[in-house]
C-alpha cells in the first residue's frame, strides 16, 4: 500500500464514520424535539438550513455524475466481449430489474393490506393543499413520453430533468460506442470529468454527520398533526415492506441465484446503505454503490454501466413498495375500494413504469403515476400526497437504502449468471468507498 493510501485510511475510518452518523441521528432528533416543544423558530431555521445546504451540495453533482457515468459505462462494455455480450448483459439487467420490482410491489401490497394505513378517517379534499401541490399532481403515461425528450441538451440540465438527462446520456453513450476510436477524445474527457465529480462527492460525503443532524432535526421539528395515527401506519408499512425486501428477498437472491453469502454482501455494502439512508439520494450514493459492486466481484466494465443506470431506474423502495403502500393509504383515507383490477394496475405500473423515477424525487412521480392510473380524482390525489408529504423524509431514508441495495444486488446476480463475478475480489477485504479504488479484473 502506498503512503498516500495509508494516510487516506488514517483520515477516514468507516467505523468511526458510521458511529458519527448514528450519533447525529440521535442528536438531530433530540434538537428537533426541543425545537418543537419550545417553539424555538431560530433552532428550526438553523436545522433546516444545515439540512438543505447538505442536500444542495449533493444535488448539484447528480446530473453531471449521471451523464458522465452512463457515457463512460456504455463505452466500458467493450471490455466484455463486444456488442452481442453488451446487449445480452443489458437484457439480463433489465429482466432482473423487472423481477425484483415485481416481488417488491407484491410485498408492498401484502404489507399494506395487513396494516391498512389511512383506514378509519374521512378526509375531504382541502383547496389549500390542492394549491400547494400545484401542477405536480398532473401526470400520465402520455405526459411521461412527452417529457422524455428535451427541447435541447442545455434545458435538460438547466431544468434539472433527470429522466431527460438519462435519455440523452443513453443516446450519446450509444453514439460514442458506435463511433469507436473517433469518439475517444470525448469519452476520455467524460472519464476525467467522472473522476473529478467522484472526488468532489468524496469531500461532500465527509459532511454527512452534520447534514444528517440538520435533516433529521428539521423532520422531527415539523412532524406531527391530526393525521398522526394513519401517518404512523404509513411509515410502519413502508419500513416493514422495505425491511422484508432488504433482509429477506435480496439475501435469498444472493444465496440461491448468485451464490454469494448475504453476510459478506452486507459486510461490504453496509457503509453504502448507511449513507443512502441518511442522504436520501441514490444519485449522490452512486460512486459508493459502484465501488460496493466492484468490491463484491462485479467487473468494473459492467459495474460502470449497470450501477449508474440502476441509480435512476432501479428503485424498489420508491418505485415499487411505496406506490403500492401509498396508493392504499390514499384510497383508505377517502374510502375508495380497490379491487383485483386496481391491484393488477399497481403491479403493472411498478414493473413497467419504474423508468419514470429519477433522482431524489422519484417517489413523487411514481406515486402520482400510480394513483392516476387507478383513476383517482385529481383533488384526491393532491390531498393524499400532501398528507403523506408531511412525513416523507422519514420514509425516504428507508426507501433509498432499499433502492441502493437493489442497485448492487442486480449487478451481482447478472455477473454471476455470466460467469464473470470475481470470487477472489469477493473474498478480499473491501476498500473504503470513494477513497481507495480497487478494480476487479475484467474479461
Amino acid at each position: 500500500m502506498s503512503s498516500t493510501a495509508a494516510r487516506t485510511r488514517l483520515r477516514f475510518n468507516p467505523k468511526l464514520f458510521a458511529v458519527a452518523v448514528l450519533a447525529s441521528l440521535v442528536l438531530g432528533a433530540l434538537l428537533g424535539w426541543i425545537a418543537k416543544q419550545t417553539g424555538a423558530e431560530w433552532l428550526v431555521t438553523t436545522l433546516d438550513t444545515i439540512g438543505s445546504t447538505f442536500t444542495k451540495l449533493l444535488s448539484f453533482t447528480v446530473l453531471p455524475l449521471i451523464f458522465t457515468a452512463i457515457v463512460v459505462g456504455i463505452n466500458s462494455l467493450r471490455g466484455l466481449g463486444g456488442g452481442r455480450t453488451a446487449a445480452r448483459l443489458g437484457g439480463k439487467t433489465a429482466l432482473w430489474f423487472a423481477i425484483t420490482s415485481l416481488i417488491a410491489v407484491v410485498i408492498g401490497l401484502v404489507v399494506g393490506g395487513l396494516f391498512q394505513p389511512g383506514r378509519g378517517l374521512v378526509i375531504e379534499p382541502d383547496p389549500a393543499k390542492l394549491q400547494a401541490i400545484g401542477e405536480k399532481t398532473h401526470g400520465s403515461w402520455l405526459d411521461l413520453l412527452n417529457g422524455l425528450v428535451p427541447e435541447n441538451l442545455i434545458s435538460a440540465f438547466a431544468d434539472g430533468e433527470t429522466l431527460q438527462v438519462v435519455f440523452v446520456s443513453l443516446i450519446i453513450g450509444a453514439a460514442t460506442y458506435s463511433l469507436g476510436d473517433k469518439a475517444k477524445p470525448f469519452v476520455d474527457f467524460n472519464k476525467a470529468a467522472f473522476e473529478v465529480i467522484q472526488r468532489v462527492l468524496g469531500w461532500i460525503i465527509r459532511l454527512a454527520p452534520i447534514g444528517t443532524l440538520g435533516l433529521i432535526g428539521n423532520a422531527v421539528a415539523t412532524y406531527g398533526n391530526e393525521f398522526f395515527v394513519p401517518l404512523v401506519k404509513l411509515i410502519g408499512s413502508t419500513y416493514v415492506a422495505c425491511l422484508l425486501v432488504l433482509f429477506a428477498v435480496y439475501p435469498l437472491l444472493l444465496a440461491l441465484v448468485a451464490r454469494v453469502s448475504p453476510v459478506r454482501f452486507f459486510a461490504k455494502a453496509w457503509t453504502v446503505l448507511q449513507f443512502a439512508f441518511v442522504s436520501r439520494s441514490s444519485g449522490a450514493t452512486l460512486p459508493m454503490t459502484r465501488q460496493a459492486a466492484q468490491n463484491l466481484g462485479v467487473p468494473s466494465s459492467y459495474a460502470n454501466f449497470a450501477v449508474p443506470l440502476a441509480s435512476t431506474t432501479k428503485m424498489d423502495g420508491c418505485a415499487a413498495i411505496y406506490p403500492a403502500v401509498g396508493s392504499m393509504f390514499i384510497a383508505n383515507l377517502f374510502g375508495i375500494h380497490l379491487g383485483p383490477v386496481q391491484y393488477l394496475t399497481i403491479i403493472a405500473v411498478a414493473v413497467f413504469g419504474s423508468i419514470a423515477t429519477a433522482g431524489v424525487t422519484g417517489w413523487f412521480t411514481m406515486l402520482t403515476l400510480t394513483v392516476g392510473a387507478l383513476g383517482f380524482p385529481p383533488e384526491v390525489v393532491a390531498t393524499g400526497i400532501a398528507i403523506a408529504y408531511a412525513v416523507d423524509p422519514i420514509m425516504d431514508m428507508m426507501r433509498t437504502a432499499t433502492n441502493v441495495a437493489g442497485q448492487v444486488v442486480v449487478p451481482v446476480v447478472v455477473a454471476r449468471s455470466e460467469n464473470v463475478l470475481d470470487d477472489e475480489v469477493l473474498a478480499a477485504p473491501s476498500a473504503p468507498p470513494l477513497l481507495e479504488s480497487r478494480e476487479p479484473a475484467t474479461v
